[in-house]
């Protein structure tokens, strides 16, 4: 059995002439949290729908724990994911709690541990209102609740932060990452590429239904050959000293603004380019790095079309 949670392997689905999903291939490893980004109508959603069998894809196969997903698979398969969609549906007359011990039975999973759930997403308080109460960050909030009845060890989240503060939202995240600590492993789709960032294992970018490449962050910024900007802040009087050094030994361009130097840097010279910076001793005061974001990467793949 492959050690992998998670095997997307050549998946399309087509409706029609529409691709919505077109050969994507992945994998996602135990107590892993693993981003599926992309811009809006990516196919993020649609393959969430793939991956806990409610589509049968056109071509390819998906395999939770070496187990295919698909209608009539094991239960046990089944049972063993918690799903928040990004529209979760709730009947506004029932209470937060009442709404969780509902969604318990339709699990088959003890109501008893409901209170507890509602305490650990911050809706203790809140328990006894009317869902028609709820703000939508308290119905997210009531949502990813139920997505963690059972205790599952497989979580698939759909634009989990949607209408989170960000109090919430970090909060959110400290919960993610205590069930990895747990050996959960986290599928969490999100178009709020900033926020993911640092909180993925790794991901997966997706642009009109295809992969665009998947990886670590710093992968990612790698492959997609972004430079760093550094700006250095030379003392009055030595900024042509200073860029003159710079310039000599290859980095190039050079911009003045001020008393500053900007500059892009390859991800394979920052080390050389430091060693030129502690040469300049007190000619400059001081500099700043800045590496390339994950929208860095985003856009530069998105343009120029590049798989992993």
């Amino acid at each position: 059995m492959s050690a992998a949670v998670i095997e997307v392997d050549h998946v399309s689905m087509h409706y029609g002439p529409v691709r919505a999903v077109e050969d994507v291939s992945f994998e996602v490893k135990p107590g892993q949290v693993f981003g599926l980004t992309g811009h809006n109508g990516a196919g993020k959603s649609t393959l969430f729908k793939l991956m806990l069998g409610l589509l049968r894809p056109t071509r390819g196969a998906i395999r939770i724990r070496g187990e295919s997903i698909e209608r009539g698979s094991p239960r046990s398969v089944r049972r063993g994911i918690g799903y928040l969609p990004e529209n979760l549906a709730l009947y506004e007359n029932l209470s937060g709690l009442e709404t969780l011990q509902f969604f318990a039975r339709i699990k088959s999973a003890d109501a008893g541990e409901s209170a507890a759930l509602l305490d650990r997403v911050g809706l203790a308080d809140a328990a006894g209102r009317k869902v028609r109460e709820y703000s939508k960050g308290m119905r997210q909030r009531l949502g990813f609740a139920q997505a963690l009845l059972r205790r599952p060890s497989l979580l698939l989240l759909d634009e989990p932060t949607n209408g989170l503060d960000p109090v919430a939202t970090r909060t959110f995240y400290d919960t993610l990452r205590v069930l990895r600590d747990e050996g959960v492993s986290v599928v969490i789709s999100s178009h709020l590429l900033s926020e993911i960032e640092p909180r993925v294992d790794a991901l997966a970018i997706m642009a009109n239904g295809r992969l665009l490449a998947t990886g670590s962050v710093a992968d990612l910024g790698q492959r997609a050959r972004l430079p760093t900007c550094v700006r250095v802040n030379a003392r009055e009087g030595r900024l042509l000293h200073a860029g003159n050094v710079i310039a000599e030994a290859g980095f190039t361009p050079v911009v003045p603004q001020g008393e500053q130097l900007s500059f892009d840097v390859p991800a394979d010279r920052k080390l050389a380019l430091l060693t030129i910076l502690s040469s300049l001793g007190d000619a400059i005061t001081g500099f700043d790095i800045s590496e390339p974001t994950l929208e860095d990467v985003f856009l530069r793949l998105s343009r120029s079309g590049a798989d992993a």
